[in-house]
């Protein structure tokens, strides 16, 4: 399966003999170029053992070579809005006044 951005990936030499010392990467883009067979560019950053980015990338790997640490969120699940209700809004209520 392909990694999809927001994706946080082990790579190690197993991707390619390029990452002799393993890093972690957050995926942003993964490129529709055309490849060898079962080789993929990706976007991304180089994260720390903090998890945080350090410097963006562009890296040739193998699909079979990387491991997944972390997944993207679900598109379908920002935030728990509700479609059709837009964030932060408040909606007026119609005040009935006996006069």
């Amino acid at each position: 399966m392909l990694p999809r951005s927001g994706d946080v990936l082990h790579v190690t030499k197993a991707a390619s003999v390029q990452f002799a010392a393993p890093m972690l990467f957050r995926v942003i883009r993964v490129h529709d170029w055309p490849t060898y067979e079962g080789w993929i560019w990706l976007d991304g950053y180089e994260l720390n053992a903090s998890g945080d980015a350090v410097e963006r990338r562009s890296i040739f790997v193998q699909i079979s070579g990387l491991r997944a640490v972390g997944k993207a969120p679900d598109p379908r699940a920002r935030n728990g809005r509700q479609p059709g209700v837009a964030s932060g809004s408040v909606q007026a209520r119609a005040v009935r006044t006996n006069r």
